[in-house]
């Protein structure tokens, strides 16, 4: 079974998109084709949007599915007049809001991800700038880190101390696990002084022979065998140190990250 799915917004369509994302992964029997229809923010744009939509219907011979996260009224009613099913994100929660807060919602398009707190956004910028210079132990500096991120090399520390900086402006820092490091079975000392930050990434070995073979292939790095040995020893190591591990082999960057900050107890807001 397949069907076509619309995400409209009046702004870039990113929270309808992840909303949607987590509603729609319920059903793993059929399949999506999603279509993204960002910053419909007057008249024309919405009669593009309901010609999409309408189009699709008659391609299909099924209802699309629409969700929209589209703030003004008149704009959005246009949508609902679309052929498609609307799953309307504000109708749905801004009415028991407003009878829960006494108030009258003020709709404002693009509040979700604009440029509103100038201060915030910095912070993001500069745990952005944090990440890529604490980047695969390229700085050894971690005073200022808010958590350091320690594992083989390819566990998925990198994209993770990203996600964490841009979405939660976390300084975060990562430390690939040397031949050195394994052998030893030691944290290095200057990881050591701060071990209270320190989370250890695990990863199953067919699943990092598979990575790294993309990164450098038919390579004694990328084999099976090599593979087994660094997550083995990582194991051992981050174990016998007493530091907490997170196994990232079926999981998101954004359910690991959001294990990390609660193994670490650090209560960050999303920006």
């Amino acid at each position: 079974m397949s069907r076509t799915v619309f995400i409209v917004s009046d702004g870039t369509a990113i929270t309808g998109e992840a909303l949607g994302h987590s509603l729609l992964i319920q059903f793993a029997e059929i399949e999506f084709a999603q279509v993204r229809i960002p910053f419909v923010n007057d008249e024309e744009a919405a009669m593009d949007a309901v010609l999409k939509i309408n189009e699709a219907f008659e391609k299909d011979q099924a209802p699309p599915i629409v969700i929209n996260t589209i703030v003004d009224g008149q704009i959005s009613a246009l949508i609902h007049d679309s052929k498609g099913v609307v799953l309307d994100l504000f109708l749905a929660f801004l009415g028991t809001l407003e009878d829960t807060l006494g108030i009258k919602a003020q709709p404002s398009v693009g509040q979700t991800h604009g440029l509103k707190d100038i201060d915030r956004y910095e912070d993001r910028m500069d745990a952005t700038n944090f990440a890529l210079n604490h980047d695969d132990g390229i700085s050894l500096e971690f005073g200022k880190a808010d958590l350091i991120i320690v594992g083989v090399s390819r566990s998925g520390k990198t994209p993770t101390c990203l996600y964490m900086a841009l979405h939660y402006g976390v300084k975060a820092a990562n430390y690939p696990l040397t031949e050195d490091d394994l052998d030893e079975l030691r944290l290095p000392h200057f990881l050591r002084r701060h071990k209270r930050k320190i989370v250890g990434f695990m990863i199953e070995p067919d699943r990092l022979a598979q990575i790294r073979e993309t990164r450098r292939p038919n390579s004694r790095y990328a084999s099976l065998k090599q593979c087994h040995k660094e997550v083995d020893l990582a194991d051992t190591l981050l174990r016998s140190e007493g530091i907490p591990v997170l196994h990232t082999t079926h999981s998101s960057i954004e359910e690991i990250s959001s294990r990390v900050l609660m193994e670490l107890g650090l209560q960050k807001e999303m920006f």
